[in-house]
């Protein structure tokens, strides 16, 4: 079963500003088992394509968050999440078709072990 996990960045990923809950780590973890991942941010395509250089990670997709519909017409997969803060994160998920699961300590309790494992 393909799952594919879109990541936004300031306030969702550790590496963000302001810093989120999800880890470089837990992203290479999914990324080993198999997961398409990528970003999905306000930031500029150039920054999200440097960020993960240089975290040694190859991402499967990055995109502007306007465009997360996209992602879903580009690849095949049998569920769909959208990790992120914000309302603006809930709402471009939703319109999508992404599940929007929120980056923090409260939803990460309910979603972390179904992604991440023991989490």
């Amino acid at each position: 079963m393909i799952t594919l996990v879109s990541f936004d960045i300031d306030g969702t990923l550790e590496v963000g500003d302001p810093p989120g809950i999800i880890t470089i780590p837990m992203v290479a973890s999914i990324k080993h088992r198999g997961f398409l991942i990528g970003s999905c941010s306000d930031r500029p395509l150039s920054f999200q394509r440097q960020m993960w250089e240089r975290f040694g990670i190859a991402p499967d997709f990055t995109v502007l968050k306007h465009r997360l519909a996209e992602v879903r017409e580009r690849f095949a997969a049998q569920l769909y999440y959208h990790i992120g803060d914000s309302d603006v994160d809930d709402r471009f998920a939703r319109e999508a078709g992404f599940h929007f699961l929120r980056a923090d300590a409260t939803g990460h309790r309910s979603w972390g072990p179904r992604l991440f494992g023991a989490g």
